[in-house]
């Protein structure tokens, strides 16, 4: 019984992280109220969980606002370019269901891939933000890159974020658990698999917040062009 409660044993830690994805969630859904921070809070987020993935976390709301406040002008620069994209895409969908107007498939077609595709890329910005220091321009273009050279685990995290909503639709019981983790839980699982890939642009012996780098694909060979600060 002594093992078992001891704070090194699997079940405390597996109770501690239970206990940071509750505080990160509600830090989360705290700091998005003013909307326009929403940038700036998944930013933070997604820095405080890739470090807890790799062992290397430390005050938990310490790290989560010190990543707010450092990344906030970009995150909310960023943020608000893709909520003007959700607003456009938002008011398609409103004029091709209520409109009354019979469009072509085709072009109903091309508006939904597009929204699908920028959804995938929109994924990876905000952890890009948090572990890279770059220009926005360079941020997106990168986000774009990683979606399509790793699309496998690309489609996974999508199915991660997604799940909340799925569950939260076939079961109404679901709301307090998507309330304490809905946001923070499927961010941790997408951290599980785009660590990886960006370990690949991490310089052994740089710091690598100091990074900025540009993906170059070509004929299926990733390689990065970094240039430290």
């Amino acid at each position: 019984m002594g093992r078992l409660l001891d704070m090194d044993s699997p079940v405390m830690r597996f109770l501690n992280r239970v206990g940071d994805m509750m505080i990160l969630n509600f830090m989360m859904i705290i700091c998005c109220i003013p909307i326009v921070t929403i940038g700036a809070a998944y930013t933070a987020m997604h820095y405080v969980i890739l470090k807890m993935i790799r062992g290397e976390e430390g005050y938990l709301i310490k790290g989560f606002f010190k990543s707010f406040v450092r990344n906030f002008k970009q995150a909310t620069l960023i943020w608000l370019l893709m909520l003007l994209v959700i607003v456009v895409f938002i008011g398609d969908a409103v004029i091709f269901g209520y409109s009354g107007v019979v469009f072509p498939k085709p072009l109903v077609i091309t508006v939904l891939a597009v929204a699908i595709i920028l959804s995938l890329i929109s994924m990876y910005i905000f952890p890009l933000l948090a572990r890279f220091e770059n220009t926005i321009k360079n941020t997106i273009k990168n986000a774009a890159l990683l979606a399509v050279a790793n699309f496998p685990k690309t489609v996974l995290m999508a199915i991660f974020y997604i799940l909340p909503f799925v569950i939260a639709y076939f079961s109404t019981y679901s709301y307090l658990f998507i309330f304490l983790f809905g946001i923070s839980v499927p961010a941790y699982g997408a951290a599980w698999l785009y660590s990886g890939i960006f370990q690949k642009f991490e310089p052994e012996t740089e710091e690598v917040s100091d990074l900025e780098f540009t993906v170059n694909i070509e004929c299926g060979k990733e390689e990065v062009n970094g240039e430290s600060e």
